[in-house]
């Protein structure tokens, strides 16, 4: 099984693997350095869904 990371809202820190509930993660990522940035690429994602929806 290939390694996931997740980026855990409520502490702000990257976790290995499922280890708070659902509520709280963004993920997964194949790395911690793109989980680190999880913030960024949700608003580049949602930059590229409103240019869609134009």
């Amino acid at each position: 099984m290939e390694q996931e990371f997740w980026f855990n809202t409520k502490t702000n820190k990257v976790e290995e693997g499922k280890q708070t509930a659902a509520l709280y993660r963004i993920g997964p990522f194949k790395s911690r350095e793109e989980a680190q940035k999880a913030y960024q690429i949700i608003a580049e994602r949602n930059k590229e869904l409103d240019k869609e929806e134009d």
